[in-house]
């Protein structure tokens, strides 16, 4: 038994210059609960990012899904009747199988139809600007159409642009199954390696005393501006989800001691499985950190944003410590969690109570010491300089004393230089 309620509008979202191709996206939202006016909203600000337009929506109430269509006929001929005449592109915000994709392009006239998979895959080829991230994004794409290959005939062949054409290409989407298989290996290998390296990388960080601190959460709360804020550096920010695809790394100071930063891609409800393993690789950099700062929305639903972050840490084996906090606190906001850091990294407020927070958090991996170096050993010192973080020095007849911080893992390095 199927319930249906719709709620049916037409109108722009995006008004563009008519010379300028922009793709107008009608939305079929499945309704099943409360969080499907948060998907809604999602799907909207995807189409934008996409560089789509909106166009409209119908919302569905689903008890049982029609393993043909999903909608179920009758609803499938009323989608019909509406979008008859409409140069639209229809998105299911879920999840199609192949066959209830083909199913629903040829029931509503051959219109292109796409689920939300692709709309995320194909933002995500269109911010991907490293080698690596290039590589995952073909990946992902390729594993998604693989079993989408079989029954679709003219469909992939035929000529055009638009969502889901980014990434591999028309040329790449025409070959045969074969070959796609074979290509999918070649990409694993190679991000095999690339993977490989940044565990070396990571391994020798480590070793070096190097702590990392990541930067993860729901995407398009701020973790960029919050990474130019605390490291001066200059990653893109813009008012979007998925704005920022590559991981950046960049040194910073949390009481005088230095600390490496890493910013990573953005969380997102319901994010694919198949999107989350893909890119793996990338978040390694986040799984491998020694301190996590999930980074919420004060002014949103910080309380989704945060389940939705840890839950997708858990599937990936994250088990390292984390701080939450809560950005864009220089806006109206709601009561927020007492144990949060608040901060705003727009303006700057709290970032010094969030450096504080970050060595206190990880205050067990240092040791504070007084350290006396007769001016005979100051060579030997020398070479090991590089373990600690001088606060102060003092010259005296005999040699230099040092209050310095170290990591408790080289403390025996320099435990003949401790003052008692």
């Amino acid at each position: 038994m199927r319930e249906y309620n719709s709620s049916i509008f037409l109108q722009p979202k995006i008004d563009l210059p008519e010379e300028d191709f922009c793709e107008r996206i009608y939305v079929v939202q499945p309704v099943f609960g409360p969080q499907s006016e948060v998907l809604h909203a999602e799907a909207l600000s995807l189409i934008e990012s996409a560089g789509a337009s909106y166009a409209g929506t119908l919302r569905q109430n689903i008890r049982e899904v029609d393993p043909a269509t999903f909608l179920g006929k009758g609803k499938t001929e009323e989608l019909c009747r509406i979008l008859d005449g409409l140069d639209v592109t229809v998105l299911f915000n879920g999840d199609l199988s192949p066959s209830q994709t083909l199913n629903l392009s040829h029931a509503l006239g051959g219109k292109k139809v796409i689920d939300r998979t692709t709309l995320i895959l194909d933002i995500f080829a269109l911010r991907a600007q490293s080698s690596e991230g290039r590589l995952q994004v073909e990946l992902a794409q390729y594993r998604y159409l693989y079993p989408r290959l079989k029954g679709k005939g003219g469909a992939l062949s035929r000529l055009g642009g638009g969502i889901g054409t980014r990434g591999p290409g028309e040329t790449k989407l025409e070959t045969d199954r074969r070959h796609i298989r074979a290509r999918i290996r070649a990409l694993e290998q190679k991000l095999a390696e690339t993977e490989q390296r940044r565990s070396l990388l990571s391994k020798r960080r480590k070793k070096e005393g190097v702590h990392t601190v990541a930067l993860v959460g729901y995407t398009n709360t701020g973790k960029s501006t919050l990474l130019n804020a605390m490291t001066g550096a200059n990653v893109l920010v813009q008012d979007a989800l998925f704005a920022t695809l590559d991981p950046t790394a960049r040194a910073f100071e949390a009481e005088g001691v230095p600390f490496l930063m890493v910013d990573t891609v953005g969380f997102l409800q319901e994010l694919p499985h198949s999107l989350i393993k893909a890119f793996r690789s990338t978040l390694e950099s986040a799984l491998s950190a020694d301190l996590a700062l999930i980074v919420c929305d004060a002014t949103g639903a910080y309380e989704m944003q945060q389940a939705v972050t840890l839950d997708t840490l858990k599937d990936l084996g994250f088990d390292a410590p984390y701080l939450i906090v809560m950005n864009k606190c220089d806006a109206p906001h709601g009561r927020l969690p007492k144990d949060c850091v608040e901060i705003s990294a727009k303006t700057g407020e709290g970032l010094d109570v969030l450096k504080r927070r970050i060595f206190e958090a990880l205050k067990e991996d240092f040791a504070e010491a007084k350290l006396f170096i007769p001016y005979a050993a100051m060579s030997e010192y020398a070479a090991l300089r590089p373990l600690l973080t001088e606060r102060k020095v003092t010259y005296t007849d005999d040699g230099a004393l040092v209050d310095a911080v170290l990591p408790a893992a080289h403390a025996d390095k320099l435990r003949k230089f401790f003052s008692h």
